[in-house]
């Protein structure tokens, strides 16, 4: 594996660990802010957190303004793609929580991005090996072991989480085509605050915010908003730049199987014999993901 498919792994991997735990948090914030409110609030601190980012590390040798005009401006476009498509997937999300989704389904659900994303890129000439399809398969099996514990039918919110797991797709893919384009944390930030934005729109239109209830959340609030959003989304784009998108949202996926651990680790959760079999079909998901591109077909 090179050099940088390593790095850009691990980054995602350090995502999914964020976004892992990130569930449990956005349950807690559901209980009493609605999902709107909840999307924008974290989706602008989000955004203001990588501010100061941007202003440090941001700075550049003197260009031509022509060019960075255009930079900049390819960034807005690639940002406000982007938080469209965030917007859309995480207000659903939170949506299909706030209606009682089990932790499990709505893990399961979310997370088949990672069948959907290898069949969409078809259409955008992103081909994948054999090697992927296979991971893409078990992947799919693991999470399924790991998170549908009972039967598995179809709810209101069952419907919300599939169109999330869509719009998630479609999220992954316009960061693939974008990333190595364009500044990765400048795009988040635009991203975010799009995101934060937008749903504030609906926030204002369809709820009724209380500030109360914002204070009383106030920590899955600043977890979603700093590390979920500001940090992992980042983390996310960064990463992405080295890895097939497929690839990428098998690692991302992990999310689910990491929820779990950290339930079993933290709060004292067990982890049934399925629930483990699913964790380790999963991790072994993901190392045939990563076997050296020399053993797999060209890929476009």
């Amino acid at each position: 594996m090179k050099k940088q498919q390593l790095i850009s792994s691990l980054l995602l991997l350090l995502t999914a660990v964020i976004w892992g735990v990130a569930f449990t948090a956005q349950s807690e914030a559901g209980e009493t802010i609605e999902a709107f409110t909840f999307t924008c609030v974290r989706s602008i601190i989000g955004g203001i957190v990588l501010l100061p980012v941007i202003a440090i590390f941001g700075k550049k040798p003197p260009a031509d303004k022509a060019v960075r005009r255009k930079e900049n401006k390819n960034a807005l476009i690639a940002g406000i793609v982007c938080g469209v498509l965030l917007m859309i997937a995480q207000n659903l999300q939170q949506l299909g929580i706030n209606m009682g989704a089990s932790s499990g389904k709505a893990g399961f659900i979310t997370a088949c991005y990672i069948i959907f994303v290898p069949i969409f890129g078809i259409f955008l000439k992103r081909r994948c090996s054999p090697l992927v399809w296979i991971a893409v398969a078990l992947a799919a099996v693991g999470l399924y072991l790991l998170c549908v514990t009972d039967r598995l039918y179809f709810e209101p919110q069952d419907i919300l989480l599939f169109a999330c797991a869509i719009m998630f797709t479609f999220q992954i893919l316009a960061v693939d085509r974008f990333s190595p384009k364009v500044d990765c944390v400048k795009l988040a930030c635009v991203q975010f605050f799009v995101s934060g934005i937008l749903s504030g729109i609906l926030m204002l239109i369809l709820e009724t915010p209380n500030l109360n209830n914002l204070l009383d959340a106030w920590l899955p609030i600043l977890y979603t908003g700093v590390l979920s959003s500001g940090v992992a989304y980042t983390l996310q784009i960064v990463g992405q730049k080295g890895l097939n998108p497929a690839v990428a949202s098998i690692i991302m996926s992990l999310e689910s199987a990491i929820a779990a651990i950290a339930g079993w680790l933290i709060l004292g959760q067990n982890l049934s014999p399925r629930e483990i079999i699913g964790c380790v079909i999963m991790f072994v998901a993901i190392i045939i993901a990563q076997v050296p591109i020399k053993l797999r077909k060209k890929e476009v």
